[in-house]
């Protein structure tokens, strides 16, 4: 099941011109668990969903709003969703039980690769927060609970030496969330693991009076990955990305995988890739 997008890459390509809008007798229903609405997982499981229904005859996929990586792979495991998306970390937890699945490992087979997620460490450049470390005492949005940018955003704080439940002041907000909490000073920062752009964060560039900032987090790859392994890699956002960007920014990456349940037939799992 690892193979190339082909059906895929065409849901990109619906995603941006349809702006990811939506035959048989007896339907095959798939549900395609994405993320929030502010995010890209939601769009681009749109585009597959409608790739897939005007491709495969007797297939109805939907996308579902989901709090994406962890609570897509609980979704799949209990039968709730076909077909998930998911970061690359999270999908190493779900697969051996550990962490937030509590010992009840995901039955799961992946589809495809298909893009890398940047870790944001968003803040605003008159509140001074310039590392990492500089967020002890801050109330700061850990992301989702149940989130892929819940769990890399405790690895990075950890990295750095702070203790995500005493060192600040953690809030757990999602995409269509955290961007109205940092412009009304209710956080000093969030974290966000998504592509680039990010369209809730490209929203909170263009705000009239706001001058955005990005926190490298890069030089803390190798203590992350030390604990972690080679699932995290050097990333780069660069200064076009978002309005008001001095430069490029070194930061954490990690790939989003596709993936379905391993009971799903090998006829259906080529018909979708």
């Amino acid at each position: 099941m690892n193979r190339v997008p082909g059906l895929l890459g065409s849901a990109l390509l619906a995603c941006a011109v349809a702006s990811c809008g939506g035959g048989g007798s007896s339907a095959r229903f798939l549900s395609i668990a994405t993320g929030g609405t502010g995010g890209v997982y939601y769009p681009y499981g749109g585009g597959i969903a409608k790739v897939l229904n005007e491709n495969l005859p007797g297939v109805r996929a939907s996308a579902e709003v989901t709090a994406a990586s962890v609570d897509n792979l609980k979704l799949l495991r209990d039968g709730r969703a076909d077909v998930a998306f998911t970061l690359a970390d999270t999908l190493a937890e779900a697969a051996a039980g550990q962490g937030a699945f509590g010992g009840r490992p995901v039955p799961v087979a992946s589809l495809a690769v298909l893009y890398s997620n940047y870790t944001h460490l968003v803040t605003l450049a008159p509140l001074g927060i310039r590392a990492v470390a500089d967020l002890r005492g801050r109330a700061v949005s850990t992301g989702s609970p149940g989130s892929g940018t819940e769990l890399i955003a405790l690895r990075v704080l950890r990295a750095a030496g702070l203790n995500p439940d005493a060192d600040l002041t953690r809030q757990a907000l999602g995409a269509s969330e955290w961007a109205g909490a940092l412009k009304d000073g209710k956080i000093a920062a969030f974290f966000w693991s998504g592509g680039l752009p990010t369209s809730a964060v490209q929203d909170l560039a263009h705000t009239p009076g706001t001058s955005l900032r990005i926190i490298p987090t890069g030089d803390l790859l190798p203590a992350v990955r030390q604990e972690f392994g080679d699932l995290y890699f050097p990333l780069q956002v660069p200064a076009t990305a978002y309005r008001g960007l001095d430069g490029p920014v070194d930061v954490i990456g990690v790939a989003n995988v596709l993936v379905v349940h391993e009971s799903m037939s090998d006829e259906l799992a080529y018909d979708i890739t």
